[in-house]
């Protein structure tokens, strides 16, 4: 058993208060490789942000549970050494899918986790979550539930249809399985394919696809009826056009890739939505930065020479996201 204190991190209860109570919300990066990782400290760092390093089951299964452990210590260290005397740094397991998933976290020094049974009958999603909180607990880990489903695929997630989160269930959900923060559906979806472009607006002047807007009365209603609750929202990126245009432009082949508009997501971190998720913009910036390095220079095959661009693509992208969206630098 590894108590993620021991590592340096926190877990996403006092940070989920503040940002409630201040009109901001936490950024939770996913990351799965080392470049990932150093860009999202540094983007930290340098704009005083509290962050939530992400790691879903198929990332850990990517990166191994054990290396993992010392890259969130290696990543508190990496904080302070860049200035930063107390770090407010968070591992979190996203979309457990069973207990043993969850437990398995928690005792490799995980200091939040999300039980994602919200595929399951309701009764069902709450047995499980109340399982996975009453282990969790102990340890002073902060747990994650989820009542709705989002649409799209990303990482081991994929659901074809999204289905609101019914606003007349969060108390009861939230009283019987005693987790820390719920997330809700209300709109956004997983993946760079978030919409069918049936789904969407064209914009006249661009040509470009516009989604649907976000649902903000079912937040509405869900903040009535659990007032100062933690809420977090998930397929939260906004899939920039710049980096979808720089891929196709060297070779990819990114078709109808729309996001969620950061207009949207700034009214949702000014309400008690105080964790949004993103990982798509990450994929989509380190892989346009890939390709364009690649195609300008063929002959290089440094992968230093292409990752180093690529992880300077994502520091400023985490920068832009904790400045301009989320609203929360200089929270440190």
């Amino acid at each position: 058993m590894i108590n993620y204190k021991t590592l340096g991190l926190v877990n996403t209860r006092e940070m989920f208060a503040k940002a409630v109570k201040g009109g901001y919300a936490i950024p939770a990066f996913n990351f799965n490789n080392m470049e990932q990782l150093q860009a999202i400290i540094k983007a930290s760092v340098d704009t005083k942000s509290p962050v939530i390093l992400q790691v879903s089951k198929g990332a850990r299964d990517y990166a191994n549970q054990t290396l993992l452990r010392y890259m969130a210590e290696g990543a508190v260290a990496y904080a302070k050494e860049l200035g930063c005397e107390k770090p407010e740094i968070v591992l979190h397991l996203d979309h457990g899918d069973s207990f043993e998933t969850c437990k398995s976290c928690i005792d490799m020094g995980f200091s939040s986790v999300m039980i994602d049974g919200s595929h399951l009958p309701y009764e069902e999603n709450v047995a499980l979550t109340k399982k996975v909180v009453e282990y969790a607990h102990q340890f002073d880990v902060t747990v994650e539930g989820e009542l709705g489903v989002l649409a799209g695929v990303e990482d081991e997630v994929s659901a074809e249809e999204s289905h609101y989160t019914k606003p007349e269930e969060v108390v009861d959900f939230v009283t019987k399985t005693g987790c820390d923060s719920l997330a809700i559906s209300i709109g956004t979806s997983h993946g760079a394919y978030k919409f069918t472009p049936e789904q969407c607006t064209v914009d006249p002047e661009t040509g470009r696809l516009l989604p649907p807007p976000l649902a903000f009365d079912v937040l509405a209603a869900i903040e009535e009826q659990l007032p100062g609750f933690p809420i977090v929202l998930h397929g939260s990126s906004s899939v920039p056009q710049e980096d979808v245009d720089t891929i196709n432009q060297y070779g990819g082949k990114l078709v109808a890739a729309v996001g969620i508009p950061e207009e949207q997501l700034r009214q949702a971190a000014k309400s008690a939505v105080c964790k949004i998720n993103i990982d798509s913009d990450s994929r989509l910036a380190m892989t346009a930065a890939v390709r364009k390095a690649l195609a300008e220079k063929p002959s290089e095959f440094d992968p230093r020479k292409y990752l180093g661009p690529a992880r300077d693509s994502m520091q400023k992208l985490y920068m832009h996201k904790i400045v301009n969206v989320l609203g929360s630098n200089d929270k440190l």
